[in-house]
């Protein structure tokens, strides 16, 4: 042990002189604070010697919580002290404590905030986080490289189910102990693995986010794949742990096995996969929908907030990545894509069905370009526009996307059991994405559609409650001739509320005869 008095070992001197300060600070005697700390009187003894050895990770972490000491700070004095306190370079990463978590990509569930009163940037934010069964795993991994066993876990799943948000849970544990997290970026990422795999040191965690990246690079793939499997097998340069991701058709096209005779590119990469991927399932089952919801009660205003979309089909993942990124489409849209989504947020919050009719959409967007816009407009552009709008973001969601309405499935009645099916929309629909809709529910409120927003109601829908809604939108909105005028659409298609108004008003101008027939219209209805 080096003699930290003749300066030979200055991390150890300024490692105790912390513990010191802090002990005198927080006015414990040795006794007190390993009661504190949950140490023996001893190990608390020795941290504190002169003369002693360097203390443990487990030991520091455990003083430091106790006496409200920077911990990750004393973690790395205590590895540069146990190195002989000479600096010499650590292998590649830093303290897991000073990553940020949307640094390691995991997807923003929210936009920035800003705190009142700062100039500083905004703080991106995390939702709450539920475990679920492929959390367990996750656990009992990070559990055995705790105590010197490397491991591996590559999570597989598909677009925003929560991969990446898991690993950066999972390894929190590792954290107070003073682990490293290293992700290879830099240049490329295949070519920053391949140059320092070699230099990982024991206790850090190897982040192969997107792990295509990495192992399917047609250069350096199985070259990659071969330098993790010696870091795993090599038992004096553990513990580690490696942890990817993928999506579910990159880890088919890794392990699947070659046709007999032909090319193998994958032979390296499929044995490290062997046994050690784990598959998130796209959805929140029951009582993982339940703990969201308890946390979501317990004020998590974003989990609160995506439950409202996503509790019928569970996948809450999903809208808490893509949210932040269809918002952002929908402010940098070009001017057509943003009047179509303008037209559809109106449709959506003044009663129109989820399925909206391109027909409607694209007629009924002209008056929300302004004039400038819509005198450059091409041929193609609502063509061009709903191919904008298509693009996916993260968790499989767009904008405005083509939906197939399914046919309805009812038990037959008399009156329909021998019917002919009803009819579909004709021409493609399209449906708008859940958070958008919210959004514009909640943004346009106040605001009145223009006229070609009404006079396409008029031309282009044809489900009476959709014409039914519209009416009464209208009405109080005081644009009284296109509720007349969309009231009688209404009848002309059967809906029956609209049927007896008009029977009503036929009365009131003292024409029973026909004031009776639309009754009896309404009725059948």
């Amino acid at each position: 042990m080096r003699d930290e008095q003749n300066g030979h070992n200055p991390a150890l001197t300024e490692l105790r002189r912390r513990l010191d300060d802090g002990l005198a600070r927080m006015r414990l005697n040795k006794t007190l604070l390993a009661g504190r700390a949950g140490l023996g009187r001893t190990t608390v003894s020795e941290a504190f010697q002169a003369d002693g050895p360097v203390p443990s990770a487990q030991t520091v972490a455990a003083l430091a919580r106790a006496l409200d000491l920077p911990v990750q700070e004393l973690l790395a004095l205590q590895r540069d002290a146990a190195r002989g306190g000479g600096g010499e370079r650590p292998g590649p990463g830093r303290l897991i404590g000073e990553w940020e978590p949307h640094d390691l990509e995991v997807h923003p569930a929210g936009h920035s905030k800003v705190v009142d009163g700062s100039d500083a940037p905004g703080v991106r934010v995390l939702s709450g986080y539920v475990r679920r069964d492929h959390d367990q795993v996750l656990a009992e991994a990070v559990r055995d490289v705790a105590v010197g066993r490397s491991r591996i876990v590559v999570l597989v799943g598909t677009s925003s189910t929560g991969k990446t948000r898991a690993c950066w849970e999972a390894v929190q544990p590792l954290a107070d102990r003073g682990w490293r997290l290293w992700h290879p970026f830099d240049p490329t990422r295949a070519e920053a693995a391949l140059e320092d795999l070699h230099h990982v040191q024991p206790r850090t965690v190897v982040w192969l986010n997107e792990a295509q990246h990495y192992l399917g690079n047609r250069a350096a793939g199985e070259q990659i794949a071969a330098a993790v499997h010696h870091l795993l097998v090599t038992p004096e340069r553990g513990p580690v742990l490696v942890l990817g991701t993928l999506w579910p058709e990159y880890a088919h096209q890794y392990t699947t096995l070659p046709a007999p005779g032909g090319d193998d590119p994958h032979s390296r990469v499929r044995e490290l996969l062997a046994g050690r991927t784990l598959t998130i399932p796209d959805s929140f089952d029951a009582p993982a929908l339940a703990a969201a919801a308890a946390l979501a009660e317990g004020g998590d205003r974003l989990l609160a907030d995506t439950l409202t979309r996503a509790h019928t089909d569970g996948r809450i993942t999903q809208d808490l990545a893509g949210a932040p990124e269809l918002l952002t489409r929908y402010q940098h849209a070009s001017p057509a894509a943003k009047a179509l989504l303008e037209t559809a947020m109106d449709a959506r919050r003044l009663g129109v069905g989820l399925h909206l009719p391109q027909a409607f959409l694209t007629d009924a967007a002209i008056d929300y370009l302004s004039q400038t816009d819509y005198d450059q407009l091409t041929d193609d552009w609502a063509e061009t526009a709903f191919a904008e709008l298509a693009k996916q973001v993260h968790g499989k969601q767009a904008p405005l996307r083509r939906t197939t309405p399914r046919a309805p499935r009812r038990p037959p009645t008399p009156s329909t059991a021998s019917a002919p099916p009803s009819p579909q929309q004709v021409g493609p629909v399209f449906r708008l994405a859940d958070y958008l809709e919210e959004h514009g529910r909640t943004t346009r409120r106040r605001l009145c559609p223009p006229a070609s927003f009404w006079y396409a109601a008029h031309a282009c829908l044809t489900h009476p409650d959709d014409l039914a809604n519209l009416t009464r939108a209208a009405q109080v909105r005081h644009r009284l001739q296109w509720a007349h005028h969309l009231r009688h659409r209404a009848a002309e298609t059967g809906d029956a509320f609209a049927l007896l108004r008009l029977a009503v008003m036929r009365e009131e101008a003292g024409d029973r005869e026909g004031a009776e027939a639309l009754a009896r219209q309404a009725a059948r209805a």
